[in-house]
């Protein structure tokens, strides 16, 4: 996230660029990029995420992380390993772990905020996007939510609706049109 953020401030003073009309768009981990940064800089005027890990801590530990396995390459200890050991796991510490986690502060979001996830994603579930909708909307936030029936981590067979969709919403959010 260090990255994006650090990149917006040239892109912000690009000739071409409007620095009051930024919005960002990720996938996957890169979803997770994107809700980070928006619930940090409040300048970003709209995201758009496509099969994103946008869940909490809590359910990644549940769902995503135990699933492709708790040490790092190699059986090297994690990231996860490091802080299991130090604050408890999220059942354990959920206060140190919401500290983390970009869907505690939602009522932070920067700009509304729209999601795209194929319902036979079998790298991400797509239940995290249908769980992130409940969580902005009870913040008082703005979120559209589109599930693609069997489509997969890439909304490979659904890519142009999804992408005229990713478009018309930043249109609308980012350029006023």
């Amino acid at each position: 996230m260090i990255d994006v953020l650090t990149a917006l401030a040239p892109a912000r003073r690009y000739p071409d660029a409007d620095p009051e009309r930024i919005g960002l768009w990720g996938h996957s981990m890169g979803g997770y990029i994107t809700l980070r940064a928006m619930v940090v800089d409040q300048n970003i005027k709209a995201g758009v995420i496509w099969a994103g890990v946008v869940a909490s801590y809590a359910d990644l530990f549940e769902s995503w992380f135990n699933r492709r396995g708790g040490a790092g390459p190699g059986g090297r200890s994690s990231w996860r390993d490091s802080l299991i050991k130090q604050y408890g796991t999220p059942a354990d510490n959920p206060d140190f772990w919401n500290t983390l986690s970009a869907n505690h502060y939602l009522s932070d979001l920067s700009g509304p905020i729209q999601l795209h996830h194929g319902t036979g994603d079998t790298s991400v579930p797509y239940a995290y996007s249908v769980t992130l909708e409940e969580q902005i909307r009870a913040a008082g936030g703005t979120v559209e939510l589109f599930l693609y029936n069997g489509d997969d981590h890439n909304i490979a067979t659904n890519r142009d609706d999804a992408l005229a969709l990713s478009v018309a919403f930043f249109n609308r959010y980012v350029k006023g049109a």
